[in-house]
Protein backbone atom coordinates (compact mmCIF):
# COMPACT_ATOMS: atom_id res chain seq x y z
CA UNK A 1 0.00 0.00 0.00
CA UNK A 2 1.15 3.63 -0.94
CA UNK A 3 2.48 5.87 1.73
CA UNK A 4 -0.08 8.93 3.20
CA UNK A 5 0.82 12.54 1.61
CA UNK A 6 -1.10 15.56 2.34
CA UNK A 7 -0.48 18.16 -0.46
CA UNK A 8 -0.36 22.22 1.02
CA UNK A 9 -1.93 24.56 -0.99
CA UNK A 10 1.11 26.16 -2.20
CA UNK A 11 1.90 22.58 -4.03
CA UNK A 12 -1.45 22.55 -5.78
CA UNK A 13 -1.28 26.33 -6.91
CA UNK A 14 1.75 25.62 -9.88
CA UNK A 15 -0.28 23.90 -12.62
CA UNK A 16 2.48 21.09 -13.32
CA UNK A 17 3.37 20.41 -10.26
CA UNK A 18 -0.24 19.97 -9.48
CA UNK A 19 -0.42 17.96 -12.55
CA UNK A 20 2.66 15.60 -11.52
CA UNK A 21 1.17 15.60 -7.42
CA UNK A 22 -1.90 14.18 -8.87
CA UNK A 23 -0.69 11.39 -11.77
CA UNK A 24 1.77 9.63 -9.25
CA UNK A 25 -0.95 9.38 -6.85
CA UNK A 26 -3.17 8.27 -9.43
CA UNK A 27 -1.12 5.49 -10.43
CA UNK A 28 -0.33 4.74 -6.98
CA UNK A 29 3.04 5.45 -6.06
CA UNK A 30 1.05 7.81 -2.74
CA UNK A 31 -2.21 8.00 -1.86
CA UNK A 32 -2.84 11.80 -1.83
CA UNK A 33 -4.80 13.80 0.71
CA UNK A 34 -6.31 17.37 1.32
CA UNK A 35 -9.50 19.53 2.36
CA UNK A 36 -11.93 21.55 1.04
CA UNK A 37 -10.11 23.99 2.65
CA UNK A 38 -6.70 23.46 1.31
CA UNK A 39 -8.83 23.25 -1.75
CA UNK A 40 -10.04 26.92 -1.15
CA UNK A 41 -6.78 28.09 -0.36
CA UNK A 42 -5.20 27.02 -3.45
CA UNK A 43 -8.43 28.36 -6.02
CA UNK A 44 -8.52 31.35 -4.06
CA UNK A 45 -5.20 32.67 -4.77
CA UNK A 46 -5.23 31.37 -8.17
CA UNK A 47 -7.94 33.80 -8.76
CA UNK A 48 -5.62 36.70 -6.82
CA UNK A 49 -3.28 36.12 -8.63
CA UNK A 50 -4.02 35.17 -12.02
CA UNK A 51 -7.14 37.57 -12.88
CA UNK A 52 -6.28 35.80 -16.34
CA UNK A 53 -7.90 32.83 -15.56
CA UNK A 54 -11.38 31.82 -16.60
CA UNK A 55 -13.03 31.52 -12.88
CA UNK A 56 -15.58 28.70 -14.86
CA UNK A 57 -12.16 26.63 -15.81
CA UNK A 58 -10.92 27.19 -12.33
CA UNK A 59 -14.08 25.88 -10.76
CA UNK A 60 -13.76 23.37 -13.56
CA UNK A 61 -10.04 22.26 -12.47
CA UNK A 62 -11.28 21.98 -8.82
CA UNK A 63 -14.38 19.46 -10.14
CA UNK A 64 -11.45 17.84 -11.77
CA UNK A 65 -9.36 17.90 -8.92
CA UNK A 66 -11.98 16.47 -6.22
CA UNK A 67 -12.84 13.13 -8.97
CA UNK A 68 -9.26 12.68 -9.74
CA UNK A 69 -7.96 10.46 -6.74
CA UNK A 70 -9.96 7.85 -4.68
CA UNK A 71 -10.99 9.10 -1.18
CA UNK A 72 -8.52 12.46 -1.20
CA UNK A 73 -10.64 14.50 0.85
CA UNK A 74 -9.70 14.62 4.34
CA UNK A 75 -12.79 15.28 6.85
CA UNK A 76 -13.40 15.45 10.40
CA UNK A 77 -10.02 16.83 11.33
CA UNK A 78 -11.49 20.47 12.54
CA UNK A 79 -11.14 18.89 16.21
CA UNK A 80 -7.64 18.66 16.25
CA UNK A 81 -6.90 22.23 14.50
CA UNK A 82 -7.14 24.17 18.18
CA UNK A 83 -5.11 21.83 19.96
CA UNK A 84 -1.92 21.85 17.14
CA UNK A 85 0.87 24.35 17.77
CA UNK A 86 2.94 25.94 14.63
CA UNK A 87 4.84 29.15 13.61
CA UNK A 88 1.74 30.06 11.47
CA UNK A 89 -1.74 29.50 13.17
CA UNK A 90 -3.18 29.58 9.57
CA UNK A 91 -1.67 26.25 8.54
CA UNK A 92 -2.76 24.05 11.13
CA UNK A 93 -5.63 22.83 9.40
CA UNK A 94 -2.83 21.63 7.02
CA UNK A 95 -1.01 19.25 9.88
CA UNK A 96 -4.58 18.35 11.72
CA UNK A 97 -5.38 16.74 8.16
CA UNK A 98 -2.14 14.93 7.99
CA UNK A 99 -3.16 13.32 11.35
CA UNK A 100 -6.17 12.70 10.84
CA UNK A 101 -5.69 10.62 7.41
CA UNK A 102 -2.34 9.12 9.14
CA UNK A 103 -0.27 10.91 6.33
CA UNK A 104 3.53 10.30 6.91
CA UNK A 105 4.41 13.56 5.22
CA UNK A 106 3.02 17.08 4.27
CA UNK A 107 4.36 18.12 1.19
CA UNK A 108 4.64 21.95 1.09
CA UNK A 109 7.09 24.76 -0.24
CA UNK A 110 6.88 25.97 3.47
CA UNK A 111 9.50 24.20 5.07
CA UNK A 112 9.63 26.85 7.70
CA UNK A 113 6.13 26.79 8.39
CA UNK A 114 5.96 23.00 9.36
CA UNK A 115 9.16 22.63 11.60
CA UNK A 116 10.38 19.14 12.11
CA UNK A 117 9.93 19.05 16.16
CA UNK A 118 6.18 20.25 15.84
CA UNK A 119 5.25 17.11 13.03
CA UNK A 120 7.54 14.52 14.79
CA UNK A 121 5.27 14.41 17.73
CA UNK A 122 2.87 13.37 15.45
CA UNK A 123 5.16 11.13 12.87
CA UNK A 124 4.68 13.25 10.65
CA UNK A 125 7.45 14.88 8.38
CA UNK A 126 7.47 17.88 6.21
CA UNK A 127 9.30 17.39 2.27
CA UNK A 128 9.74 19.95 -0.42
CA UNK A 129 7.68 19.02 -3.67
CA UNK A 130 11.44 19.16 -4.97
CA UNK A 131 12.86 16.32 -2.36
CA UNK A 132 8.95 14.43 -2.96
CA UNK A 133 9.42 14.28 -6.67
CA UNK A 134 12.39 13.41 -6.66
CA UNK A 135 11.59 10.65 -4.25
CA UNK A 136 8.98 9.38 -6.63
CA UNK A 137 11.57 9.18 -9.55
CA UNK A 138 13.88 6.82 -7.35
CA UNK A 139 11.14 4.50 -6.32
CA UNK A 140 9.89 4.24 -9.83
CA UNK A 141 11.24 5.54 -12.68
CA UNK A 142 9.53 4.04 -15.86
CA UNK A 143 6.53 5.36 -13.51
CA UNK A 144 6.67 9.24 -13.36
CA UNK A 145 8.36 8.96 -17.06
CA UNK A 146 4.75 7.50 -17.92
CA UNK A 147 2.90 10.06 -15.63
CA UNK A 148 5.47 12.73 -17.65
CA UNK A 149 4.62 11.14 -20.94
CA UNK A 150 0.55 11.64 -20.04
CA UNK A 151 1.03 15.44 -18.91
CA UNK A 152 3.17 16.29 -22.82
CA UNK A 153 0.11 14.07 -24.49
CA UNK A 154 -2.49 15.97 -23.29
CA UNK A 155 -1.19 19.65 -23.48
CA UNK A 156 -2.78 21.80 -26.60
CA UNK A 157 -0.13 24.07 -25.98
CA UNK A 158 2.66 23.69 -27.22
CA UNK A 159 0.91 21.36 -29.62
CA UNK A 160 3.02 18.11 -30.04
CA UNK A 161 4.36 18.61 -26.28
CA UNK A 162 7.26 16.18 -25.28
CA UNK A 163 8.66 14.90 -22.11
CA UNK A 164 11.38 17.50 -22.02
CA UNK A 165 8.36 20.04 -22.33
CA UNK A 166 6.93 19.17 -19.44
CA UNK A 167 10.43 18.79 -17.29
CA UNK A 168 10.74 22.62 -18.60
CA UNK A 169 7.31 24.07 -16.99
CA UNK A 170 8.57 22.05 -13.82
CA UNK A 171 12.26 24.12 -14.27
CA UNK A 172 10.01 27.17 -14.38
CA UNK A 173 7.76 26.64 -11.37
CA UNK A 174 10.59 26.43 -9.27
CA UNK A 175 11.94 22.34 -8.71
CA UNK A 176 15.90 21.92 -9.11
CA UNK A 177 16.30 18.84 -7.93
CA UNK A 178 13.66 16.86 -9.36
CA UNK A 179 14.43 18.32 -12.78
CA UNK A 180 17.84 16.80 -12.72
CA UNK A 181 16.33 13.83 -11.98
CA UNK A 182 13.70 14.07 -14.50
CA UNK A 183 16.01 14.42 -17.15
CA UNK A 184 18.29 11.28 -16.31
CA UNK A 185 14.84 9.87 -17.37
CA UNK A 186 14.90 10.95 -21.06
Amino acid sequence: MAFVAVYDANVLYPSTSRDVLIRVAQAGLVQAKWTDQILDETFRNLSKNRPDLDPKKLDRTRELMSGAIRDVLVKGHEPLIDILELPDPDDRHVLAAAIKAKAQVIVTSNLKDFPTDKLSVWDVQAVHPDAFIEAQVDLSPRLVYGVLTQIADSWESPPNAVVADVIDSLEREGLVASVAALRALT
